[in-house]
C-alpha cells in the first residue's frame, strides 16, 4: 500500500496518517525526518545532503528524491508507506513518478483532504496544547473542563506555536495553493486522487479514509 496525502497545512494529514500507520503497519515517510535520518547514518546522499545545509542552501529535488529513493527500499517499506509532505511540487511529482517506474512501484492512492479554508483558518489559530502531557485544545471547541487545568494530567501548562495565528495560516495556504494544490489535478489526470471531507469529525474522515484504501 503506496500512499500520498494531500490537503493544505492544519487539514489534519498528520493524524490521519497516523492512523493509517497504527492499522496497516507501514511506515510513515516524512521529508524532513528521512533527511534528518540520511544526514545522521552518512549516506552517499546523506552527505550531500549535510553539504548543502551546511551552507544555508536548500537542498534540491534531486537530492530529496534520491533520499526518498534510498529511504523505501528499507525492509519495513516492503508492505508500503505514507508519503507526508512530499511531493510538494509538479516537478517532484514527476521525479516521484519516474522513481516508482524505475523501481517497478506504483502508488494505490492519493487522498485529498477537502477543507473549507476559513473553517481551516478558525481550527488552526484556535489551537493550543498542554505543555506537559501534549493534550490538544481549542478555543471555540474544546475548552479544558475545569479552566486553566489540564484535563488529562491536571496540569497548568498551556502552550501556542507561534504560527498558530490567523495571518501566518492565510499565508501557509497561499503557498499551499501556489505550489502545492496543483498536484490535486496532475493526481486526478492520472487515476489517483480520491477526495475526503476534512471538516469531519477524525472518526468519520479515519472511515472514509478506510473505506478508500480497501477498494485500492
Amino acid at each position: 500500500m503506496k500512499l500520498i496525502l494531500l490537503g493544505p497545512p492544519g487539514a489534519g494529514k498528520g493524524t490521519q496518517a497516523k492512523l493509517i500507520v497504527d492499522k496497516h503497519s507501514i511506515p510513515q515517510l516524512s521529508t524532513g525526518d528521512m533527511l534528518r535520518e540520511a544526514v545522521k547514518f552518512g549516506s552517499k546522499i546523506g552527505k550531500r545532503a549535510k553539504a548543502v545545509m551546511d551552507a544555508g542552501k536548500l537542498v534540491s529535488d534531486d537530492i530529496v528524491i534520491g533520499i526518498v529513493s534510498d529511504r523505501v527500499d528499507m525492509e519495513n517499506c516492503k508492505n508500503g508507506f505514507i508519503l507526508d509532505g512530499f511531493p510538494r511540487t509538479l516537478q517532484q511529482a514527476d521525479a516521484l513518478e519516474a522513481m516508482f517506474e524505475e523501481k517497478d512501484m506504483a502508488l494505490d492512492a492519493v487522498i485529498e483532504l477537502e477543507v473549507d479554508d476559513d473553517a481551516l483558518v478558525e481550527r488552526v489559530a484556535g489551537r493550543f496544547t498542554c505543555g506537559t502531557c501534549g493534550e490538544g485544545y481549542h478555543d471555540k471547541f474544546k475548552l479544558p473542563v475545569t479552566p486553566n487545568k489540564c484535563d488529562k494530567c491536571g496540569e497548568n501548562n498551556f502552550a501556542r506555536r507561534a504560527d498558530d495565528n490567523e495571518e501566518t495560516m492565510r499565508s501557509r495556504l497561499r503557498a499551499y495553493y501556489k505550489e502545492t494544490a496543483p498536484l490535486v489535478g496532475y493526481y486526478y489526470a492520472k487515476g489517483f486522487l480520491r477526495g475526503v471531507d476534512g471538516m469531519g469529525t477524525i472518526a468519520k474522515i479515519a472511515a472514509d479514509v478506510d473505506n478508500i484504501l480497501k477498494s485500492a
